[in-house]
């Protein structure tokens, strides 16, 4: 049970490091705005108060330290995802890891975004509120897809 925790918890460390390279890559290369965890550590802030939606977080209350609350929800939830994975698959896939359970496991993670904290920003389902949701959906699908690399490449190198 502690072999599993603690390979789910590196995994979801990897998988969120790696997901953040992309972010940079994303920034520097084809100039996209720079990830900022804020507006995530002020809806965080607030689900602790038990307010899920707002109709623009920028308008809810701000806390002090949101950016910092921002990337531990962050990588909070990347570990999360880390630990729900391994205990999907088990150790077998930890002896020889496979790209597809981490790659169905990235997709599904897609809807806690599209259907949560999308919404809960203030963005709408799937990011409806947006000037331009299908390009959003897009980059959502790719680094997700990047998120999954991160989980199956870490596994590998835990092997």
């Amino acid at each position: 049970m502690f072999e599993l925790f603690w390979r789910g918890v590196v995994i979801g460390i990897g998988a969120t490091v790696l997901m953040d390279i992309w972010a940079v890559v994303l920034h520097r290369v084809f100039n996209q705005p720079k990830a900022n965890w804020a507006p995530a550590g002020r809806w965080f802030w607030h689900l602790g108060r038990g307010k899920v939606f707002h109709e623009n977080i920028a308008d809810a209350e701000p806390y002090a330290n949101e950016l910092a609350l921002g990337w531990i929800g962050h990588y909070a939830v990347g570990i999360l995802y880390g630990l729900i994975l391994a205990f999907i698959v088990g150790p077998a896939w930890f002896a020889a890891p496979s790209f597809l359970p981490a790659w169905i496991l990235g997709i599904v993670t897609i809807g806690a975004g599209w259907f949560l904290m999308q919404p809960g920003l203030g963005l709408g389902w799937a990011a409806s509120r947006t000037p331009n949701p299908n390009k959003i959906r897009l980059l959502n699908f790719v680094a997700h897809t990047v998120f999954a690399a991160g989980l199956y490449g870490s596994a590998l190198l835990i092997r």
